[in-house]
């Protein structure tokens, strides 16, 4: 019961900041927690981090450590990614996800049933 449409992507230099958003939509989103996943050519999906629309908490999985902030925006119906400092091995598909949170934090990488079709991110050297 939840759409997202991720966008922001594009071609960046390494060194700068990029942020991603997930514009999310459904009846109960507060019900759900909302991912972020990134694939690059030849790898396996990485799990980045999450958030639970509800109270906000987020969980970072240590991948691209240090360089991440998720976020929510209640007005916007957003779920956001910074990334800063971008480097080249930050060169993916991102993905948004949401599955049902119940009441277990942090969530897994498994149970995630609602994708967005991803958005496209290059960093240049």
């Amino acid at each position: 019961q939840v759409h997202l449409v991720e966008f922001g992507g594009g071609l960046v230099q390494a060194g700068g900041s990029l942020r991603l958003s997930c514009e999310v939509s459904g009846p109960t989103l507060g019900v759900y927690v909302m991912g972020w996943f990134r694939q690059a050519p030849g790898k396996d999906r990485e799990f980045l981090a999450a958030i639970k629309w509800f109270d906000g908490r987020a969980h970072y999985t240590g991948a691209a450590k240090g360089q991440l902030i998720i976020s929510r925006d209640t007005t916007r119906n957003t779920v956001d990614l910074q990334i800063s400092p971008l480097k080249p091995e930050d060169t993916a598909q991102y993905y948004c996800a949401a599955k049902f949170a119940g009441w277990k934090f942090p969530p897994s990488a498994d149970g995630f049933d609602n994708w967005g079709r991803g958005t496209q991110v290059t960093v240049t050297s």
